[in-house]
């Protein structure tokens, strides 16, 4: 039972992400914590970080990782295979409807028009995983209970990024450390 339910989610999960992983994150967050309770907000966090550092498409890695935290290797199985089988169907159907209209305004002006709605997936699913990370989930953000550590962390990162076009496995990497470090050294 708990397999066909982890399909089925996984289902709308892939059915409805339009714009690729990042815009299937709160999609994934409403199924896995708010509807179903199989992880917590920070549980969903570390998925989020897990998903990213692994090799393959974020969704289909947060399928299988939650498949597995929650029924084994069947519930991997079928958690992902309920993740990629509405991408399989439809990109076999529009292929076809694609090439055929690919010129006619109507369809280019529907994708444009999808684009603003892809953006702001995405940023809802960064600010629940900021939020998480500089408040720990707690639902209430509030100057005092910041985590400044984190912050200066995230402010670290994004310069190496930005600024010294560093790869963002080693900024991934030197992020980890530097949380890691003082944990370390103080106990």
């Amino acid at each position: 039972m708990i397999c066909m339910q982890l399909f089925l989610s996984f289902l709308q999960i892939g059915l409805f992400s339009f714009g690729g992983g990042y815009a299937a994150m709160p999609l994934i967050q409403n199924q896995v914590v708010l509807q179903h309770g199989w992880l917590s907000m920070a549980e969903f966090t570390d998925l989020v970080t897990i998903s990213q550092m692994t090799p393959g498409p974020i969704a289909i890695n947060s399928a299988t990782f939650v498949g597995i935290k929650i029924a084994g290797l069947p519930g991997a199985f079928a958690a992902t295979i309920g993740c990629i089988l509405p991408s399989c169907i439809i990109v076999t159907l529009t292929a076809g409807i694609y090439l055929r209209y690919r010129n006619m305004t109507l369809l280019q002006g529907i994708l444009e028009s999808l684009r603003p709605a892809v953006v702001a997936m995405i940023a809802s699913a960064g600010i629940s995983i900021l939020a998480t990370a500089f408040w720990g989930g707690t639902g209430r953000i509030c100057l005092p209970g910041t985590d400044w550590g984190l912050v200066l962390i995230f402010i670290i990162s994004v310069v190496l990024l930005k600024k010294c076009r560093m790869n963002p496995v080693v900024v991934m990497i030197l992020a980890g450390a530097m949380k890691a470090v003082p944990a370390i050294i103080f106990g």
